[in-house]
């Protein structure tokens, strides 16, 4: 027997049995946690999988196909202008609004298709810390300063980020770069504006439909007050009647400040009227808006044929128009159109089907 290399498969053996045999199931910190993470993996299979991350891969994908290698790499590419490159790549997360999650598999997308690292990992960095959204929210909560702050070092750090992993990578770079040199010059199938048309549709579909509700209420409390107020930190889980409210006041003398509110106090919530709240109340109409838009441009700009549009629409505009669009309901009809694109793009030869 070889211990030099037995020995590191029965150190793993027993320090699996070991680790199993004094698990502290039973005990109150253990136990919570355990549930604690099966309630994260529950919201965000909820919250993020078919309304970020499908919408994310399905614009991945078209990046890798409708977009050319050559074009990526003339822009973003190692042999790219350095201030352009970074200065794009920074910013350009601003109108995604999308989550660290998100931008994964569109940092993916860009990379593969000829992105030096660096610009590549700066666009990784920036984009969920810099979109509109999350600016906005944290002006609106934090202040003004802070929300400038955020913007200001995010794009800062990302810049610095991506110049460390080019220089770390820059013999893969390089040798890129060099690849770079013997790229053909692109094919155009259509005009940039199409293209930047069909991009900006799936984009705003991916935003508007993970569209936030404000955070900016009047609050009912049954002592008679109404308080305009954020919130903190909602009661958790099932029971909005037990716990307490964290608020934080925003009006009267006593603005910025935080109070504690027990939730049974707490009889009705509304959003306040503003631009944010209008978006809200309507966000499923704008992405219904935008999706229709989508359909026309595949079938007059990709060839897919409009039947099959008519097909994979009428059981989504059914469910739409039947089901309520709040809740955990809203997500049949958006299911069943990512299943009406799927099969569209799929069964469609040429640019369509490579695209799924």
């Amino acid at each position: 027997m070889n211990w030099k290399h037995e020995w590191k498969k029965l150190a793993t053996i027993i320090a699996v049995f070991l680790a199993c045999f004094y698990l502290p199931v039973g005990t109150r910190r253990f136990d919570q946690a355990i549930m604690e993470s099966l309630h994260l993996v529950k919201w965000y299979a909820q919250e993020h999988v078919l309304l970020c991350l499908i919408p994310a891969f399905f614009i991945a994908g078209a990046i890798g196909v409708f977009v050319s290698q050559a074009s990526v790499m003339k822009y973003l590419g190692p042999k790219a202008n350095k201030v352009l490159a970074y200065g794009v790549a920074s910013v350009s997360g601003s109108i995604l609004a999308v989550c660290s999650c998100t931008i994964l598999p569109l940092f993916a997308g860009i990379y593969r298709m000829g992105a030096g690292l660096g610009p590549a990992a700066a666009f990784l960095y920036s984009g969920p810390a810099i979109n509109i959204l999350a600016i906005i929210l944290t002006a609106r909560i934090l202040g003004l300063e802070l929300g400038v702050a955020r913007a200001v070092g995010a794009i800062a750090f990302s810049i610095i980020i991506g110049l460390l992993m080019h220089f770390i990578y820059r013999k893969e770079e390089l040798d890129k770069a060099n690849g770079q040199m013997a790229m053909p010059e692109p094919q155009v199938s259509r005009p940039l504006w199409k293209n930047a048309l069909f991009f900006a549709v799936m984009v705003g579909v991916l935003v508007f439909a993970n569209w936030g509700s404000p955070n900016d209420f009047h609050i009912q409390t049954r002592d008679g007050r109404t308080l305009r107020a954020s919130i903190v930190q909602a009661p958790e889980h099932a029971d909005p009647n037990a716990g307490a409210y964290t608020l934080k006041l925003l009006e009267g003398e006593s603005t910025g400040h935080q109070i504690e509110l027990p939730a049974e106090d707490v009889l009705a919530k509304q959003p306040v009227p503003g631009l944010w709240t209008t978006l809200w109340s309507n966000k499923w109409l704008i992405t219904s808006v935008l999706a229709a838009a989508l359909a026309v441009i595949l079938v007059l700009w990709f060839g897919i044929r409009w039947w099959k549009v008519a097909v994979a629409a009428v059981p989504v505009v059914i469910l739409a128009i039947f089901l309520p669009t709040e809740g955990m309901m809203v997500m049949i009809p958006f299911t069943a159109a990512v299943v009406g694109l799927s099969w569209m793009t799929s069964t469609t030869e040429g640019e369509s089907e490579q695209w799924f």
